[in-house]
């Protein structure tokens, strides 16, 4: 560790405060703007879509994204590039298709409202708390990233680095709401990519290229996708059928389409199409995110002897942070370095907005002060803002429990997004289903995941040879539990009158855009375009 800290030099310090400084005075510049509690929590719907699609990706570039698959890369290979070419892409360009258009055309504020509106309030009410639980204990991961990364190159503390990173996130959401999230989230974007990429580069140069590379991983079957699954062969552990049900349905498209961390930026864009199209505009530079994530991951695995032992500073989870001092000198360590803490703060203040939003609107407003004025309300979200970051520190403790972040973050989505896609899927596709048969389907989808974790786990017939293959398989059966009883329950129940579910079930649409798009602007183009490179990069890396 030392060695690392002694190549810090005074301009890498620089860079760090400049960036710090930076995002707080994008907050400071946007605090007059927030007049209202839709200026707080949706940025008034007036935010372009080059803009909220950049945030959209941006918000899920925390540590989970950085750390966590550069990490899963060397433990893995190329098949985690799943991730991505699987597990994003094909639910990315469903949501912008096929389901914005409820979540935006209904007006919604939140997630959990439309589950209100579809369904009925102990519905929502379910929703809402599991997602609030969902997010910080999504944040304290990015905070317990920080750290890490903190320890290792900067010599800090754990705790004086979560509680740092937490001041200069609070600062600037405080301020500036979503609207300085957003923007933030644009900034650090580029950051990532000019602060990251370099590190592929320089790094498939020193090991000889993709073929050098290749020739030198322990493993033939981590140079490849898909030609080593459901052998003996195969890292990850999985066969095909637990890769697409597990990670390519239930797990992808439960967080893509469920979560509010990534819809609100859609919902801040300025109309319906806007909204469509943020999913689709982050959905191209995501699908080549293998190369700042993935790759780093498999050069790490080669030059790094002993990744992956249980020496703390060897860990999988640090393999991105030991690349950056051997292949940056000073100044320009410094910005990938910043770089890093971009990604971390942005899935941090993503997670703390979503966070406000959902406490707000459906716990505070719902059921806790109702009739309250709107500047009330904008006042509990800035609270609710500072007591998000209080949480997200005391979870950051938690993940540290876990030997991976990927397979901690993997778990909790086993939990909370797989039954719930299971709700959503039924709930806006067939409109027979009923609002207690949702409720109850969404309690027993989050029990058996429960019951899989801490009971049957272990056991035959459900011994996983890798964490990674548990979580697929706990969110397919999670998924299953909630899509049969939540069937089998609204036959014996009543469903909602028709009339009542106007724009919120397919085949009832509320509003329909009339605007007429050029090519390059149309959700159902851009949709096309994207599957069709993400097939190819898949048969490319067989």
């Amino acid at each position: 560790m030392a060695t690392s800290a002694a190549q810090i030099g005074w301009i890498d310090y620089v860079i760090i405060g400049v960036y710090f400084v930076f995002v707080i005075g994008i907050g400071y510049v946007l605090k007059g703007k927030m007049k209202s509690s839709e200026d707080f929590f949706l940025s008034g719907h007036n935010i372009p879509s080059w803009v909220t699609g950049l945030a959209f990706l941006s918000a899920n570039l925390g540590a989970i994204e950085v750390m966590g698959m550069a990490a899963n890369a060397a433990q893995y290979g190329v098949m985690t590039a799943h991730f991505y070419w699987i597990g994003a892409i094909p639910a990315m360009v469903f949501l912008a298709v096929f389901m914005m258009p409820f979540y935006y055309g209904s007006k919604v504020r939140s997630v959990p409202e439309y589950l209100k509106m579809r369904f009925n309030e102990p519905t929502r009410a379910l929703n809402a708390i599991s997602f609030a639980v969902m997010t910080v204990l999504m944040s304290g991961i990015n905070l317990y990233a920080m750290a890490l990364v903190f320890k290792l190159l900067l010599n800090w503390s754990i705790d004086a680095s979560i509680f740092a990173a937490a001041g200069v996130v609070l600062a600037y959401t405080y301020m500036g709401g979503l609207t300085s999230s957003i923007y933030n989230e644009v900034m650090q974007f580029f950051l990532i990519v000019f602060g990251l990429l370099p590190i592929s580069i320089i790094g498939l140069c020193k090991v000889g290229g993709w073929v050098g590379l290749c020739e030198k991983l322990k493993e033939p079957a981590f140079a490849h996708l898909w030609m080593h699954a459901g052998t003996s062969a195969n890292p990850m552990g999985v066969d095909w059928i637990a890769i697409c049900s597990g990670l390519g349905f239930v797990l992808s498209f439960g967080y893509w389409c469920t979560d509010f961390l990534v819809i609100q930026r859609a919902l801040a864009a300025e109309s319906l199409p806007a909204a469509q199209r943020t999913p689709l505009i982050a959905a191209f530079p995501k699908v080549l995110f293998p190369a700042l994530t993935v790759l780093p991951g498999l050069i790490a695995l080669v030059l790094i002897p002993g990744l992956g032992s249980n020496n703390e500073g060897m860990r999988y989870d640090m393999a991105l942070p030991l690349l950056l001092p051997m292949m940056y000198p000073s100044g320009m360590l410094g910005v990938g370095l910043t770089a890093m803490l971009a990604s971390f703060m942005s899935g941090m203040a993503g997670n703390v907005t979503a966070f406000n939003t959902v406490w707000t609107y459906d716990l505070y407003q719902s059921y806790i002060r109702p009739n309250q004025s709107d500047q009330h309300y904008l006042w509990m979200g800035k609270v609710a803002t500072a007591v998000g970051i209080l949480i997200s520190i005391a979870t950051a403790y938690i993940a540290m429990g876990f030997p991976s972040i990927m397979d901690y973050m993997q778990n909790i989505f086993s939990f909370f997004n797989a039954p719930l896609f299971a709700t959503f899927l039924l709930g806006m596709f067939w409109k027979r289903t009923t609002p207690w048969g949702a409720f109850f389907g969404l309690v027993i989808g989050t029990l058996t995941a429960v019951l899989h974790f801490y009971v049957l786990t272990g056991h035959e017939p459900f011994v996983y040879t890798s964490v990674m293959a548990g979580n697929f398989w706990r969110s397919t059966f999670a998924w299953l539990a909630c899509f049969i009883s939540t069937i089998l329950i609204s036959f014996f129940t009543k469903p909602k009158p028709e009339e009542e579910l106007e724009g919120l079930v397919w085949g009832k649409p509320k509003e329909v855009s009339t605007e007429v798009l050029v090519w390059y602007k149309r959700p159902g183009i851009l949709a096309i375009i994207i599957l069709v490179f993400t097939i190819a990069l898949n048969f490319l890396f067989w």
